[in-house]
């Protein structure tokens, strides 16, 4: 997708510039593995668009055992959780015991 005219597109927040050794190996700066919050083991796709832009992003691997808590559905609830949590809204409980007698009383 190429910019519009006399559209200027907008400035990097940074840059770096790296060699590439023997058998394509590179280094990424800190400061860019900061900004992909990515550390030794993680895994980095590159895209390449249309335009000839590439993008990179940075992966942080989750074991299979974990996926489920990383699906979309799981996600949404989470983040309303923290919604209402951070309104104010939701139930304090003493112990596992009243927890159950309060949701047994919702039914």
């Amino acid at each position: 997708m190429a910019m519009p005219a006399g559209k200027v597109p907008p400035a990097p927040r940074m840059r770096a510039r790296v060699k590439v050794r023997a058998k394509a190996q590179l280094t990424l700066p800190e400061e860019i593995r900061q900004a992909l919050h990515i550390g030794e083991g993680d895994e980095v796709e590159f895209a390449v668009l249309d335009d000839g832009t590439i993008t990179v992003r940075g992966y942080v691997s989750v074991p299979t055992d974990q996926a489920w808590f990383f699906t979309p559905g799981w996600l949404a609830g989470e983040r309303e959780a923290d919604e209402e949590i951070n309104a104010g809204r939701g139930t304090t409980h003493t112990s596992a015991e009243d927890m159950f007698t309060h949701l047994e009383a919702l039914d």
